[in-house]
């Protein structure tokens, strides 16, 4: 087994480079570089050594109750005591009031060295700034408080048996009773929906109040306890995956649970994207983790693994085969690419300046970076061969957890289709785009000729939209990563500008599982 190392270096590369950190309101170098220290030390000493017994043990069903693998729970209690999960609460809630710019780091490295665990801990940010945004002062005192401090856990309760990514067919109900409402229904496919880290859980649930489709639909505040009992949850069951063995994907049923709505009934759906595009977000820094931690193992492998002979008849290592360093060097590339693409955009998000450039962005990274773990993962099994295809040096974990990430918060087929429609008829975003990629290439000839095409290829998406979307979107994510490779290549830095030629002379290397 290799190590998992925090990628911190190239972190703090592509904050100063390329995301613009510098000009951030308030950022302050020195201490953003000692918080991502700090996490990188607790994630190598603590979260990564029990990613390998939680893919192993998986988690367990009991009584309705989850119980995590072994050494998951004191791990928890070990963030929750270092207040990461409080890292972007406001202080007058007991967080730390940090930007989501030097969060992205942290949830990188948490993705990097247990994305597992990661999955259970992390949609406690995109439900604080749900209830910023939509909850009352109350529900803002009551639970930010303890979720910033660790004792409560959240999901995001969307998914029905009859309702994937349609959801206008969503069915469970919730109705009034008193000052607050009763929920009946089934949702599944629920990320963390219990287990044994935190004291209780706060369900996010979309159900619906009134009519059809979208706009009847309501966003609750479901806790797992009411007044020191359960409230009527149950888990009926944990889904069997190819990954994330210690991450409960469970299936859950509200036999009259009370909640409380937040926001206004029938405005669901505007609430509950709060989450859903912090989810996103999220998901893409997965992808660039996986893109990382596959070009680490296979690296340090393919370094020290003797194989062959060079030309002057000396021993050789794997990486000294032109093949293999092809591979090296593309997982490098996707992982630095992918990694460029989402914290530029994160600095988008946390300016606040052009929303319209974020929603652009956000599904570009959303497909791309997952593709870029996927296809990492899947070099690194290549490059360690047989040893790749075996558990020991845990890069077919690495595949196995990066699998999913194409798939959840939105499949990539379906932001490819909101791309090509809603995304090219905002008022802004498209445009916005054109001028981002214009001043990351900075005059490079080939990248301009690219955005070109891109620019021939938007002026025909009027007709046959979603025929042309899967194209569209591949073309689109192209563009964006051509472009910030111009950016990461003006560093100046030797390996980067290799690199970069690199990517000039290829194709795309994520455009293959993209178009095949």
């Amino acid at each position: 087994m290799i190590p998992f190392k925090a990628p911190l270096d190239d972190i703090l590369f592509c904050l100063r480079h390329v995301a613009g950190a510098d000009s951030i309101p308030d950022w302050d170098e020195d201490l953003a570089e000692g918080i991502l220290e700090h996490f990188a030390s607790f994630a190598e000493g603590v979260l990564a050594p029990i990613d390998e017994v939680g893919d192993a043990q998986g988690c367990t069903l009991a009584d309705g109750r989850v119980a995590m693998p072994e050494g998951f729970k004191e791990a928890y209690a070990q963030l929750a005591e270092g207040g990461w999960q409080g890292l972007t609460a406001p202080e007058d809630f007991g967080g730390m009031g940090q930007n989501a710019l030097l969060a992205a780091g942290v949830s990188e490295i948490f993705s990097g060295a247990n994305h597992a665990m990661q999955m259970v801990c992390n949609l406690v940010p995109g439900a604080i700034s749900t209830l910023l945004k939509f909850g009352t002062d109350k529900q803002k005192q009551d639970w930010i408080p303890r979720l910033a401090a660790g004792l409560t856990l959240s999901t995001m309760c969307l998914t029905e048996p009859g309702a994937g990514s349609d959801l206008s067919r969503i069915r469970t109900k919730a109705t009034p009773s008193g000052e607050s409402w009763r929920i009946e229904g089934e949702k599944i496919f629920i990320s963390g929906g219990d287990q044994d880290m935190s004291e209780d859980m706060l369900h996010l649930v979309l159900a619906r109040t009134s009519g059809e489709g979208v706009k009847g639909l309501s966003l609750f505040l479901c806790p797992s306890h009411q007044d020191g009992a359960r409230n009527a949850v149950t888990v009926t069951r944990i889904e069997e995956k190819l990954g994330l063995h210690a991450s409960p994907t469970c299936q859950l049923a509200f036999e009259g649970a009370e909640a409380e709505l937040i926001g206004e009934e029938g405005a669901g759906l505007m609430a509950m994207f709060t989450m859903m595009n912090h989810a996103r977000l999220d998901v893409s820094l997965q992808g660039v983790a996986h893109a990382a931690r596959a070009a680490h193992i296979a690296k340090e492998y393919a370094t020290e693994r003797k194989q062959g002979r060079k030309a002057d008849g000396s021993e050789a290592v794997l990486a000294d085969h032109p093949d293999v360093q092809r591979m090296l060097d593309e997982q490098k590339a996707l992982a630095l690419g992918a990694r460029a693409m989402t914290y530029l955009t994160m600095a988008e998000l946390t300016l606040g300046q052009s929303r319209a450039l974020v929603d652009f962005l956000t599904p570009i990274c959303k497909v791309f970076c997952t593709e870029a773990g996927i296809r990492a993962a899947d070099l690194g099994i290549q490059v360690l061969g047989g040893y790749g295809y075996l558990t020991e040096y845990r890069v077919s974990q690495t595949w196995r957890d990066a699998r999913i990430t194409s798939i959840y918060e939105g499949a990539n087929g379906i932001h490819a289709v909101a791309i090509a429609t809603r995304g090219l008829r905002a008022p802004d975003g498209p445009d916005a785009f054109v001028s981002l990629i214009e001043t990351l290439a900075d005059g490079n000839a080939d990248c301009l000729a690219l955005l070109a095409d891109w620019q021939a290829a938007r002026a025909t998406m009027s007709e046959s939209a979603i025929e042309k979307s899967y194209d569209f979107m591949a073309l689109s994510a192209e563009v964006l990563y051509r472009a910030v490779w111009c950016k990461l290549a003006s560093s100046g830095e030797a390996e980067i500008v290799r690199l970069s030629k690199r990517v000039e002379r290829r194709p795309l290397p994520v455009r293959l599982p993209l178009t095949a």
